[in-house]
This record gives structure tokens, sequence and C-alpha cells, in this order.
């Protein structure tokens, strides 16, 4: 997944104001303690991290 359809599917889920406030603030427990936004300046590949998001939080079927 590419980090623009990663961000893209964050603004559908959360809104295009709260997604990137929601990636820095929020620690994600699957992500070893750490934020979205931390996560992926560590290298996590964003699949991976989106698929964190989506254990963490209800998804539509359609954004997973």
């Amino acid at each position: 997944m590419r980090l623009t359809e990663f961000w893209r599917r964050m603004a559908l889920l959360f809104g295009e104001g709260y997604a990137e406030s929601w990636a820095a603030d929020v620690v994600v427990d699957e992500l070893g303690g750490r934020t979205v936004t931390e996560a992926l300046a560590d290298g996590v590949p964003a699949k991976e991290v989106w698929r964190a998001v989506c254990r963490s939080v209800e998804v539509p079927a359609q954004l997973r």
C-alpha cells in the first residue's frame, strides 16, 4: 500500500481534519506502543500500519 492510499483511507475513516491528528496522538499497542506517525517514520510498512488501525477501531468493510 502506498502512503497516498494509506492517508486517503485515514481521511475517509476519521475525516480530513482529524486523520493526521489521530495518527499523531493515539498510541496503538499493536504498533509497539507507538502512534501511527511514529510507526511510519520508523519504517513500518503502510499496509501493516493500516491493518493495526483497522484492528484498533471499527473500520467499515469497504475501507479495509
